[in-house]
């Protein structure tokens, strides 16, 4: 499995963006979906997680109610919109496959690049 994340920029604190992340699987939609962020220094954190169906989802409790998984099984696709943007937020944002819906990295097995979001206050 190949992922691949887009979307990240440079936005002032307030503001919004929406991270795309395009899988290159046959088997999308086996795959439970998750992303975390990670800060300069700092461990890579889980923010948001979906499950195969997209009927589940679950959010780390600073960003519940400003971000919003979702997932495209028709296009291989799982999306992050994040709004109400804190310079907390800042990181690279990785999207990440796993067989079962963590919230650890290691629960994970395939990740994206990563795409660097820069909230500006």
């Amino acid at each position: 499995v190949q992922l691949v994340e887009s979307g990240g920029g440079l936005v002032q604190a307030g503001g919004s963006l929406r991270l795309s992340c395009a899988a290159s699987t046959q088997t999308f939609s086996s795959y439970d979906m998750g992303w975390f962020r990670q800060a300069p220094g700092k461990e890579r954190d889980f923010v948001a997680a979906i499950n195969w169906s997209g009927g589940s989802t679950y959010y780390e409790e600073s960003v519940k109610g400003r971000f919003t998984i979702s997932r495209d099984n028709r296009r291989d696709m799982v999306y992050l919109e994040m709004g109400r943007l804190k310079p907390e937020d800042t990181g690279v944002y990785y999207c990440a496959a796993s067989t079962g819906m963590g919230v650890t990295p290691r629960e994970y097995d395939y990740w994206g690049q990563g795409t660097q979001v820069t909230v500006s206050s």
